[in-house]
């Protein structure tokens, strides 16, 4: 993991000895600031939900005014009571409901502002459900919308992208990852906006009620912001190296599912569980430690709003005992009120800024990805012309850049519109180097790709790679129908079309014999068919597309050979007209060839014709009659 962000290990060096703003404070802003194009997207949801946070809010805080009032109102009708000089600054409409109930009786005062409370409460209440309706199914659209640039990026970088990482930590950043940021576009928001217009609210009403005792009860609270300023340091720290274990943990689970037929074969379950524990022990070990982190951080958060509720109480009785303090029990209770509605925001404040600092380590991640560009661009313009078939390579060189490995290394060749070309050479010579340079997958080091005079690298992708159908040597196929598989990638295909690329690729036969025939699911990778059969269902994926130039790269090397036999006699027939280069590490002494070219680490060895190359004495002859002997010995045991 190290080599892929080098520094992260290295990251307080050179550090100054204090900055006045966090500098993860500054790192998290800045990795979430990617975020603002999808709220000034949605910004309209947005506003709207911001302004049901203010109602919502707004509406709550009225409620300690009223009930001190009330408080006050009951204290007036108790035996002994001494009336007090007060001056209360209430809202605008509890200062209405006041004065029409100074004209009613002190029951009819009681049931209105009852009646009042609980109307307030409802409107809270339908104000809050709008606020999630509004910002929580924002986040979700974010979220949708963000999975979705993630996963088409993913589609533009290039594959030497996909060598340096692991499929398990591909995985985590789209999901989990996408889950945490998630995390901050609703639940955060919402509750950073709702914790800041409550605290406006509330300090703004205390400070109107008594600005003393203000003071003295929310004294806590600076005390608190300090500990949240220290706390989130180390969360953020130890949050980014959680998500990087859990990377580290769905690798591991992915490549033992992937690969549980090797390792139930060579009896390592045990030494795979082994593995897999001691990343999964790491994740714990890290996830309990913030885990303790928080455990005492949202307590002690918890124990300094009790101190202020203490204070209220202690304080503030103390001022309502003393004559022109303009403190009554109404204030009191008020007061208290306001402490209990801070509770939840100032409580949140670490939960929030938990959740923040959670997602930047996240949002980190991710863009990371975002901002890896691909290798492989579109080009500008893009050419879109329709192929004849020609194409040319010159002084072709190539060298792995993960490797160091040289793949290619000035390989000449120019194949006409119609020829049947086959490439031939031992494992590591660059046959599937030299396809995938066709296709575009990588650009090479030196020399120039040609169609019908184009450079590739002039050529729309996907228009180059439409033009061109590529049967790998590694085939993939899809947890899904048979028939899908043959029509991957095709908008429109009747089931003639399917069928006749079936029969084609000999596979027709065995496909009607399933119990489900076309429609039959054949799992994860195409698990459970043979691997003749995953070819062969690959070779008629390629002959449905039916382009202009076809590329097989040992597409039938998994193929009995009688099976092998009539595969070729049916290409050579489907194959009139069109380019053909066919990749493989044997001799089809059935299928006439224009041209045999014979690879050998990266360049060019022999050239020419079956019968060129079988009376030279190079690697062709070698492998021909060696292929001869094995088909001779075959014919022996047979019969």
């Amino acid at each position: 993991m190290e080599g892929l962000w080098p520094g992260r290990y290295q990251r307080n060096k050179g550090r100054k000895p204090f900055r006045p703003v966090s500098p993860y404070l500054r790192a998290s802003m800045k990795q979430l600031s990617t975020l603002n194009k999808y709220f000034w997207k949605y910004r309209w949801r947005f506003i709207l939900g911001v302004f049901f946070i203010i109602l919502s809010n707004y509406f709550g805080i009225l409620a300690p005014q009223i009930t001190g009032y009330v408080v006050d109102a009951v204290e007036q009708h108790l035996p002994g009571y001494i009336s007090k000089k007060t001056s209360h600054a209430y809202d605008p409409l509890v200062t209405r409901l006041i004065s029409w109930t100074n004209s009613v009786s002190f029951t009819q005062l009681l049931l209105a502002c009852g009646l009042t409370l609980l109307g307030i409460a409802l409107l809270r209440g339908f104000f809050m459900f709008l606020m999630r309706q509004t910002i929580i199914v924002m986040s979700r659209f974010i979220e949708f919308d963000q999975k979705n640039e993630v996963y088409n990026h993913y589609q533009l970088l290039d594959l030497s992208f996909y060598k340096k990482n692991s499929t398990g930590d591909l995985m985590n950043r789209i999901t989990e990852d996408v889950s945490r940021v998630r995390m901050y576009t609703g639940p955060a928001i919402m509750y950073f906006i709702n914790l800041a217009v409550t605290i406006s609210f509330s300090v703004f009403y205390m400070l109107n009620t008594n600005t003393r005792l203000t003071i003295l009860v929310l004294s806590p609270l600076p005390l608190l912001a300090i500990v949240i300023y220290f706390v989130n340091t180390i969360i953020n720290r130890r949050s980014e190296r959680i998500q990087e274990l859990l990377s580290d943990l769905t690798t591991t689970a992915q490549e033992s599912y992937s690969g549980i037929r090797v390792i139930k074969s060579f009896v390592q379950e045990k030494s795979q569980q082994l593995f897999f524990e001691q990343n999964s022990e790491a994740y714990r070990k890290n996830a309990i430690g913030l885990a303790k982190v928080e455990a005492i951080y949202f307590p002690s958060m918890s124990f300094m709003i009790g101190i202020s509720t203490l204070l209220t109480i202690l304080i503030g009785g103390i001022y309502s005992l003393q004559p022109g303090s303009g403190v009554t029990a109404g204030t009191l209770a008020e007061f208290i009120m306001y402490i209990n509605i801070l509770t939840f925001p100032v409580s949140a404040i670490g939960w929030t800024a938990s959740m923040i600092q959670r997602a930047a380590a996240s949002q980190k991640r991710i863009n990371e990805f975002l901002d890896t560009k691909p290798l492989i661009r579109q080009p500008e313009p893009a050419l879109t012309p329709v192929f004849s078939g020609n194409i040319e390579f010159k002084n072709l060189a190539y060298t792995y850049p993960q490797t160091g490995i040289k793949a290619i290394d000035n390989f000449s060749l120019s194949v006409r519109k119609g020829e049947k070309v086959a490439i031939i050479g031992r494992t590591g010579s660059g046959k599937t180097s030299l396809a995938q340079l066709l296709l575009r997958m990588y650009d090479p080091d030196e020399g120039t790709i040609t169609f019908d005079g184009t450079d590739i690298r002039q050529l729309d992708l996907h228009h180059l790679r439409n033009q061109v159908s590529y049967v790998p040597q590694d085939v993939f196929l899809f947890s899904d129908s048979i028939r899908n598989n043959i029509g991957f990638g095709m908008e429109v295909v009747n089931e003639e079309a399917i069928i006749n690329a079936a029969r084609a690729a000999c596979v027709h036969k065995e496909i009607e014999g399933f119990a489900q025939q076309y429609d039959t699911v054949i799992g994860e990778r195409g698990v459970t068919l043979s691997g003749g059969q995953k070819q062969r269902i690959s070779i008629a994926r390629g002959l449905l597309k039916n382009p202009q130039i076809i590329v097989f790269d040992d597409c039938l090397s998994a193929v009995d050979a009688k099976t092998e036999k009539q595969i070729i006699a049916n290409l050579y027939s489907y194959l009139q007209d069109k380019t053909a280069i066919i990749i493989t590490h044997r001799i089809f002494s059935l299928f006439s060839f224009d041209k045999i070219v014979v690879l050998e680490d990266g360049h060019i060895a022999e050239i020419g014709t079956h019968e060129q190359l079988v009376n030279s004495n190079g690697y062709y002859r070698y492998l021909f009659e060696h292929q001869q002997d094995e088909s001779e010995e075959e014919a022996v045991n047979n019969g």
